[in-house]
């Protein structure tokens, strides 16, 4: 059990022969574990205060929840590298974390322990992100690390509860694509032809196959199977984790041999043969019968294919994205009658809740069968409303 006491009476170490000497006092418990548990003492200003800690502790070993205070003394600087070298991440992953803590999380709560930090001190991450003008969605991914990190500090016993509990985060506009932000055919078609040749079937396995622009980038070969177009890498301009700058890297939000399928058109195996006669392929970084290269040799990534982008754009006098090519594939699919899920599996989503949020208000099939539920319950009702009968009271009463 917890005691209490003042040491100038206790242990002599002060003495003093006052009554009521004004000195603090220390309350002495041990860990758990028994007589075998550590000794640990701790000093208060009032009786009261060192008697409340005590029972804390006892009833903490009791209930098998009592932690090391040491544990928690830790810094957040020194935790956040103790946790993230304990991760396995994707090199622009990785990145992205190095950047949220040096801008933002070690300069904001570095310095303070583990233990010491408050959901209020949390907060104030968020708020500099805000006021750094980051977009809501920008600062609900950057704090993903953040919560991460104190979840894994309460699962290994360095403190009792997670700050990051209650954080509250900026309002995220609606994820659903703006109707203006899907090309037409027409223009899926006109972009296609005014861009440099080499570079045209990126434009057609986007709006064919709905693959990402940089996965678009690194498509070879062996991605064609028949009727079925497989995707499973991209190429990135930051870092490849092998000291390459570019590079080709994992799909977003898979892991190293992880692939989708997607169904291939008979026109693209068409297009995709047409340009393999005409341009070749490439071995660019040992990775063999890729469909594109720069005129370098390097692989093709966002800062080359936008060059060229823009510049049809400019042509054209549109203001679309390469992105927003997937947005034409997907709505071609839905109008289709495509399900929601299969759409989702193809665009590699992490999960249909995305797709639907993204694309669930363009699928024709759900608008007309929610105004037929709304015709056949209320028509009927309106209808002996309007038969005659006064006010429509008898109808509504007998409806009712």
């Amino acid at each position: 059990m917890a005691t209490t006491f003042q040491k100038c009476k206790k242990d002599k170490a002060e003495p003093c022969g006052k009554s009521r000497c004004g000195h603090p006092w220390t309350v002495r418990y041990r860990e758990p574990g028994g007589r075998s548990g550590r000794q640990r003492e701790k000093t208060f200003p009032s009786k009261k205060q060192a008697e409340a800690h005590g029972n804390q502790m006892e009833a903490d070993k009791l209930q098998g929840v009592y932690l090391d205070p040491d544990r928690g003394k830790i810094t957040v600087a020194a935790w956040w590298d103790e946790w993230l070298n304990a991760q396995i991440l994707a090199p622009n992953t990785l990145r992205d974390y190095k950047g949220f803590a040096g801008n933002y999380l070690i300069p904001t709560l570095g310095r303070k322990t583990v233990a010491g930090v408050t959901p209020n001190d949390a907060q104030r991450v968020v708020k500099a992100m805000e006021e750094a003008g980051l977009m809501a969605s920008t600062i609900g991914t950057r704090v993903i690390p953040m919560k991460a990190m104190f979840k894994a500090a309460v699962d290994n016993d360095r403190i009792a509860k997670d700050p990051c509990r209650g954080l509250k985060l900026p309002r995220v506009s609606s994820k659903a694509v703006d109707l203006d932000e899907i090309p037409k055919l027409p223009e899926v078609v006109q972009i296609a032809a005014e861009m440099p040749a080499e570079y045209r079937l990126n434009v057609w396995l986007i709006s064919g196959v709905g693959v990402r622009p940089s996965e678009a980038f690194a498509a070879s070969e062996d991605c064609c199977r028949g009727d079925v177009y497989r995707v499973y890498r991209q190429t990135t301009e930051k870092g490849d984790g092998k000291g390459n700058r570019k590079g080709l890297v994992p799909l977003k939000h898979r892991a190293v041999g992880d692939y989708r399928e997607a169904p291939l058109a008979g026109w693209l195996a068409e297009e995709i043969a047409r340009h393999t006669a005409q341009h070749g392929v490439h071995t660019i970084l040992g990775a063999s019968g890729l469909f594109f290269a720069t005129k370098a040799g390097e692989l093709l990534t966002h800062e080359g294919f936008y060059y060229h982008w823009r510049q049809v754009m400019k042509k054209l006098g549109l203001k679309y994205k390469p992105h927003d090519l997937r947005h034409f594939f997907a709505s071609t699919m839905l109008a289709a009658g495509v399900s929601l899920l299969e759409v989702s599996r193809w665009l590699g989503h992490r999960s249909i809740r995305v797709t639907a949020d993204t694309y669930g208000h363009l699928v024709p099939d759900s608008w007309n069968r929610g105004r037929k539920a709304m015709e056949d319950a209320m028509r009927p009702q309106l209808t002996a409303l309007k038969g005659g009968a006064p006010n429509g009271r008898e109808e509504v009463a007998q409806a009712a």
